[in-house]
This record gives structure tokens, C-alpha cells and sequence, in this order.
């Protein structure tokens, strides 16, 4: 069976000629080769790399940089800003780039979060007619997710992380999964799909992590499986996970 990765991120070290705009809890440093090397060693043939936001903001130059290095072996997904009034502009030239699997966009970065909002329908729309699926980064904001869900029936939508609030740090929230209903309530929406990534950083308890498989499955059974991407987004979780 060919196991694909649904989320990693890939980055170099700080540095004056690609400088890191913020940080990311994980290694100083995972390069493509780093990113490669771990996915050979425990048999995942590919991965949807993410363009990490935390460090490289709306740039993805390295990502295209570990694309071209490693052929075959990663899709990419680059954020994008929607406040940007040519949005639709950098998602069609994104979409005409060798490689490229997806868009990124947040709700819970300090961008608008009123889903009628012009930025969140240029940016939408364009998604749909480049058939480019749109990374939603919702924690917290899960009811916005619906509604976009509702105004674009023709974009699929990723829920990254499950929507849920991830520790970097142990432990897990004492509730994780408090906001499991909101997740629910969007399998109504045929265009949504959900990421089961960074789920293990939920439990409470070592690996095979029991705590976490009940809410786990009523998500299967809400999204069915051919909804839900799993995903490590491992290098965010080396604090918490081994």
C-alpha cells in the first residue's frame, strides 16, 4: 500500500539568504533531504508539503527548491494571503507551477475571519476554478469553516489538524476534543475533507494512544474514509511524540 503523508513542513536553518520571518516549534533545521531520509525510514512513499507559514510567511521558494530535488516524491501547498486584493492572480500563477497540490488559507492569524469577507470569496473562487483544494487552518473558528463550506460549494475544503487545538508542548489539553461536535456538523458539507494530523498530540496516554481512536472513529463515520487524510506534521510534534 502507498502511504502518503498529508502534512510536513520542510525548512532550512536561519539564515541571512531565506531568513526566517518568525519560528515553528521542531528541529533548528529539516531539509528536503532530512524530510526524505525520515520518510524512507519508516516506508512513506510521498508527502503534501506545506510551505511553513511561521517561518517563510507567503513565500514558498524553498518548498520549490525541495520539489525540484526530490521529483515524485512531494506536493505542494502554499499560503496565501487574502487580503491581498490580487489573490486570485497568485493562486492561478500557483496553479500553472509544476507540482502544486493545494493553497493554504487561515482564520486564526489575525486575517479576517468574517467569512463574507471579498478576500475569503476572490480567494475561494479562484481555488475552485484552478481545481486547487484550499487548506483550511480553522482552529478555533469551525462555524466560520461552515460557512465557507456553505458559500463555495465548488471549493473543496481541507480542515487541517482536525480543527482542533494542538499542544507543542505536553501536556494534552484536558479536553481535547471539546469542539468535536463543531468537526462533526461539517461532514454535512460534501466539500469538505478533514486532516487526522497531529491527532496523537490529543492523548493523554503513551502510544498505541487509546484515549484518542473513540473520537477518532465518529469522525470516519461522519467524513467516511476516503474524506480523511492522514497526516504527522511531525516535525511540529518532537516535543510532545517520539
Amino acid at each position: 500500500m502507498m502511504i502518503i503523508d498529508a502534512q510536513v513542513h520542510a525548512y532550512e536553518r536561519n539564515h541571512p539568504g531565506r531568513p526566517w520571518a518568525g519560528t515553528l516549534v521542531g528541529p533548528e533545521e529539516v531539509t528536503g533531504d532530512d524530510m526524505v531520509a525520515a520518510m524512507d525510514a519508516v516506508g512513506v512513499a510521498g508527502a503534501v508539503l506545506v510551505s511553513p507559514f511561521s517561518m517563510y510567511r507567503y513565500d514558498a521558494s524553498y518548498a520549490l527548491a525541495v520539489h525540484t530535488q526530490h521529483p515524485g516524491r512531494f506536493g505542494l501547498v502554499k499560503p496565501v494571503d487574502v487580503t491581498d486584493p490580487e489573490v486570485a492572480e497568485t493562486i492561478a500563477d500557483w496553479a500553472a507551477t509544476p507540482g502544486t497540490v493545494g493553497i493554504r488559507v487561515f482564520l486564526n492569524r489575525g486575517e479576517p475571519t468574517d467569512t463574507a469577507d471579498p478576500g475569503f470569496q476572490r480567494a475561494l473562487a479562484a481555488a475552485a476554478r484552478h481545481a486547487l483544494p484550499v487548506n483550511l487552518m480553522c482552529t478555533g473558528h469551525l462555524e466560520q469553516a461552515a460557512q465557507l463550506a456553505a458559500r463555495h460549494p465548488n471549493t473543496q475544503l481541507v480542515i487541517d489538524h482536525l480543527g482542533l487545538p494542538q499542544p507543542q508542548e505536553p501536556p494534552a489539553p484536558a479536553e481535547p476534543f471539546a469542539d468535536l461536535p463543531k468537526l462533526l456538523a461539517l461532514a454535512a458539507y460534501t466539500n469538505v475533507a478533514v486532516k487526522i494530523s497531529g491527532a496523537c498530540t490529543l492523548s493523554h496516554v503513551p502510544f498505541p494512544y487509546q484515549d484518542i481512536w473513540d473520537p477518532l472513529a465518529r469522525i470516519f463515520d461522519a467524513f467516511g474514509l476516503q474524506r480523511c487524510l492522514w497526516g504527522t506534521a511531525w516535525t511540529r510534534a518532537v516535543n510532545v511524540l517520539t
